[in-house]
């Protein structure tokens, strides 16, 4: 037991809370440990505090109907990996690091500051360098081809005027991206506002981009990605991501993305494309414009062979007009789009008010523990890949149907779905799809098999 509690102690919390409250999940509803083993009793073999409070929780049927979802046991679990590993600040960084480098643009919070540009001091930087960037407005394009870390204090804004194209996407087709991470094995952004309102970008090309890593690793968190789009006359230009990662050629790119604040971009939240590519999109606030008639939004994105996961976040707000009925909609706008990308995790997120909740067509998509409302016009889930798994979700209020399946040997179980015309729907000619333990409120037909082919026309970026 010491061993594990040893072992428990080199273990960064942060980012093994999420995977211990899945597991948990799974393990009492399979096993049933909550009531095999008190959790009063293992405190004590673990040599842990007890909460007598957890004990006596709510029933199962009201459990199934709150955000959380948790056990008696899955509670326990968390607060136990809780108290036995030591606690990290937030973020990647150690806030408490001395800066190799000081940035201030008037020298008036930071008079010791040896820069006044950041890009200057990332010229200087070395290899590994903490660049500390002070309050302040710094009116330029950021370039970074080398590993470090830019941590902003509060106040410190990147916002660039007359932005020039400085990469080049998948396609060949140019880029303007107010923070460019290039070639960089670990690069670190935190605490920074990037906001491109006065990007200057006046047609569809270059794509505007907040911040891209291309072929570069590192961490994204704690930053505000804001006005990543383009004048109103230009709406309709599929340009205006506020957070990318890309690989291009044989290049990999490996990024967390957490904690950040993103919107009023004009296609893309944060996304994550290409194969070589693999994000952890975690704890981020995504919000999109509302009903526009321009490009069709997506809140996250994870395309086109790239890996990760998609982590308690919170999405809303991403909505195309012109989609007005099942009939009438050429294009959707999506909460959480995995498109082409196999084995993508989206769990314990909270999605609403979007066209489709979250869209998956790659293979073994797994979409659990989500709260899913609102879903206008069109689904909550739409399972559209094979081998897919949608369990434990809340899926509230959808336009169509809660759960559209479109591929083949998927498993719809233990949701609970609430105000739908139909519970689950499946397409004429898919095979091998199962439901079972799912829970029913408010939906006149709980599963609709079959109907005729129907197919959502997601947009995804590229």
């Amino acid at each position: 037991m010491n061993k594990l509690r040893n072992n428990l102690g080199s273990v960064n919390f942060g980012t093994v809370v999420l995977d211990v409250m899945t597991i948990a999940d799974e393990v009492d509803s399979q096993l049933n440990l909550g009531t095999l083993f008190p959790p009063d009793s293992l405190c004590r073999i673990l040599e842990l505090p007890w909460f007598p409070a957890l004990q006596g929780s709510a029933p199962r049927s009201f459990g199934w109907r709150t955000t959380m979802r948790k056990s008696a046991w899955s509670v326990f679990l968390l607060l136990s990996v809780s108290f036995a590993v030591p606690r990290r600040a937030a973020g990647t960084q150690d806030r408490d690091r001395t800066p190799d480098l000081l940035v201030d643009d008037d020298k008036v919070e930071c008079p010791t500051a040896t820069f006044t540009s950041i890009q200057d001091a990332i010229n200087a930087a070395k290899a590994g360098n903490l660049i500390r960037v002070c309050p302040g407005t710094y009116r330029e394009q950021l370039s970074v081809n080398k590993s470090l870390s830019i941590e902003g204090d509060n106040g410190a804004i990147v916002l660039p005027v007359n932005m020039v194209a400085n990469a080049a996407g998948s396609s060949g087709a140019p880029i303007a991206a107010a923070i460019l991470v290039k070639d960089a094995a670990n690069v670190e952004i935190e605490g920074l506002i990037v906001d491109t309102a006065n990007s200057g970008v006046s047609a569809c090309s270059p794509d505007l981009i907040g911040i891209l890593y291309q072929n570069s690793s590192g961490s994204i968190e704690h930053n505000a990605v804001r006005n990543t789009k383009l004048s109103a006359s230009l709406n309709g230009c599929q340009s205006g991501d506020a957070i990318v990662v890309q690989s291009l050629g044989d290049g990999t790119s490996k990024v967390s993305i957490g904690d950040n604040s993103v919107h009023d971009y004009q296609k893309n939240g944060i996304t994550g494309n290409e194969l070589g590519t693999e994000v952890t999109v975690t704890n981020n606030v995504v919000t999109g414009l509302g009903p526009t008639t321009g490009a069709a939004q997506n809140g996250i994105q994870i395309g086109f062979g790239a890996k990760g996961g998609v982590l308690r976040n919170t999405v809303t707000d991403n909505v195309w007009a012109p989609c007005v009925s099942l009939t009438n909609c050429a294009f959707n706008a999506t909460g959480i789009l995995v498109f082409q990308s196999d084995d993508v995790r989206v769990e314990h997120n909270s999605v609403a008010t979007n066209q489709v909740g979250i869209f998956a067509n790659g293979q073994n998509a797994k979409i659990e523990s989500n709260s899913i409302s609102n879903s206008l016009v069109l689904v909550g889930i739409d399972l559209a890949g094979d081998d897919g798994l949608a369990s434990r979700n809340d899926v509230t209020n959808s336009g169509q149907a809660a759960v559209l399946i479109e591929g083949n040997d998927n498993k719809v179980q233990s949701n609970d779905i609430t105000e739908a015309p139909v519970g689950i729907l499946k397409l004429a000619g898919t095979v091998g799809n199962t439901h079972s333990g799912n829970s029913f409120f408010d939906t006149l037909i709980r599963v609709q098999d079959p109907v005729p082919a129907h197919a959502v026309h997601v947009a995804p970026q590229r």
